[in-house]
């Protein structure tokens, strides 16, 4: 990290909240649930379908992972009531996966079976290395009895290609990622293009497995790269799709929409944005980056 960036970081925790939004305003819906159902709502009008996440992580109780299951499920209703293709994405950690791996387990069931009888799709998140083998087998668990369920692999960690082999056969969703969460060195790609020569190896074992993907990037060039693999195997429009976060290069989704693509925003809300958009920008400087670019009206590939 440079010493700008470190310093620019430092000061984060201490600035006004009302300041934060002006950076935050552009990636994240809203605090309240009706604000991220207008901004799916607009969304949809323009062609883009969107996945619903609430912002939070780290319960610290069983009673607060209910209280989250019981929002999503408020949510969920809202989503079937209204239409929209969008699914909810939630993380393993807002629903008691530090607290244990049984509660996280009952919790993702009680949501899969919800969004089962309103006819929606749950995605299983990934956050860091230190949850990895935990995330994956509860989703392994999930799938003995849900068939709305799919995950999140990153592809900068080195064991995601083994962890693509070892997922048990059958049916697999699938959203791929370069991972925003920087790993040591001894686990993880750190640059650029080992980055992104990691998530191509990884499209290639999800083709192989015939995956429904997930192609979560606004970075061109490795689409560039991926999209062959995916004609060569006859991939369908409906078997994958780019996956695009609020707010980051939305000419990229245009592009990509008029090319005849399948493009879903991932539309993140809730009252915990802040927390949210500090522990992102620690953990990942690029995005803080990425909110200076954008918010002066700047371009780059991610």
């Amino acid at each position: 990290m440079s010493i700008l960036a470190s310093a620019v970081l430092g000061v984060l925790p201490h600035v006004p909240k009302p300041v934060m939004r002006v950076f935050a305003r552009n990636y994240i819906a809203g605090e309240t649930l009706p604000e991220a159902l207008a901004k799916l709502e607009e969304l949809a009008r323009a062609g883009y379908s969107g996945i619903l996440d609430i912002l939070g992580e780290d319960v610290t109780t069983p009673e607060a992972s209910r209280a989250v299951v019981e929002q999503y499920l408020q949510a969920a209703s809202e989503l079937a009531r209204k239409r929209l293709d969008c699914y909810v994405s939630v993380k393993p950690t807002h629903v008691g996966l530090r607290l244990s791996e049984a509660l996280a387990l009952e919790q993702y069931s009680r949501l899969a079976t919800q969004l089962k009888s309103l006819g929606l799709f749950l995605r299983v998140e990934m956050e860091d290395a230190s949850t990895t083998d935990a995330t994956l087998r509860l989703f392994e668990s999930l799938r003995e009895r849900h068939d709305n369920v799919g995950i999140v692999l990153q592809a900068r960690l080195f064991r995601s290609l083994a962890d693509i082999q070892a997922l048990r056969p059958g049916p697999l969703s699938v959203r791929l990622v370069k991972g925003i969460y920087l790993e040591p060195a001894a686990i993880a790609h750190t640059e650029v293009e080992p980055i992104r020569a990691a998530f191509v190896e990884c499209t290639k074992l999800l083709v192989e497995r015939r995956a429904q993907l997930g192609l979560a990037t606004h970075d061109e060039f490795l689409a560039e790269r991926v999209l062959p693999l995916l004609r060569a195997a006859d991939y369908a429009r409906h078997e994958y799709e780019f996956q695009v976060l609020l707010g980051v290069r939305s000419s990229l989704w245009s592009t990509w929409k008029a090319a005849g693509h399948a493009v879903r925003v991932y539309v993140p809300f809730g009252p915990e944005w802040k927390p949210y958009s500090l522990r992102r920008m620690r953990k990942n400087p690029q995005i803080f980056w990425h909110v200076v670019r954008a918010s002066f009206g700047l371009s780059g590939s991610r």
